[in-house]
């Protein structure tokens, strides 16, 4: 995608592309960088990204999104920048995804009619008022223990999904703790976007690993239609 592309085109291609949901970590990418982390997920055919780091300067994080917007358009995909509207801006992202401490959703849509807006549910109401807030899609989770949200103790599990997806027409994707074997079970109870950091991030071939997610992500879903 790219920089020129309308809220509805890019809503669109998220809703009917999307299968995989690859977001960076480079504190988590077994000594990688997230420049070689971008090239193998994009090789391994995932049609969205997110750049998450919370560790860098705003300058090094601005070059890097820049480094994502130029490969992810090269490529075809959705970029999308976790937490920083100014920096999704700058960098000509296709959108942003936001936390429940981050920038309200209503006050992102203000600023930026035209990108993809997600926000995080890790409750029903969360996801039943997401439209009205001005979210795109939004994430459930997490649905198993992760490595990126040490300090939580309550998970939601697969069964939860369902009833989120009732509270809200939205597309949605499902996220925290996945594993390449949860994969039947979250399509079955009404998933088709996964995102996932250390199911590809720790993976020794990343690409590979990614394509995997890809192919059985789009198995399932089909099988579920026919």
């Amino acid at each position: 995608m790219t920089s020129r592309q309308t809220h509805q085109q890019r809503l669109e291609f998220f809703a009917r592309q999307v299968t995989v949901y690859p977001v960076s970590c480079e504190t988590l990418c077994n000594g990688r960088t997230d420049a070689e982390w971008l090239d193998a997920v994009l090789a391994g055919g995932a049609r969205i990204v997110q750049l998450r780091d919370k560790e860098c300067d705003d300058r090094t994080l601005y070059e890097k999104a820049l480094l994502f917007r130029r490969r992810t358009e090269t490529a075809g995909a959705l970029f999308i920048v976790n937490n920083r509207l100014d920096i999704a801006l700058a960098a000509g992202a296709d959108g942003i995804h936001l936390g429940n401490n981050d920038l309200p959703a209503e006050a992102a849509r203000q600023l930026a009619p035209e990108l993809i807006i997600g926000i995080s549910a890790n409750t029903v109401e969360q996801a039943a008022t997401a439209k009205a807030r001005g979210a795109s899609y939004f994430n459930i989770g997490p649905i198993f223990p992760t490595q990126t949200k040490k300090r939580l103790t309550a998970f939601l599990g697969p069964e939860a999904i369902p009833e989120f997806a009732r509270r809200c027409d939205l597309p949605f994707t499902v996220m925290g703790g996945i594993k390449h074997h949860h994969i039947p079970e979250l399509v079955a109870a009404g998933a088709r976007r996964i995102a996932v950091v250390t199911a590809l991030s720790q993976a020794d071939d990343i690409a590979a690993e990614t394509a995997r997610w890809v192919t059985e992500i789009e198995k399932q879903t089909n099988r579920g239609k026919s």
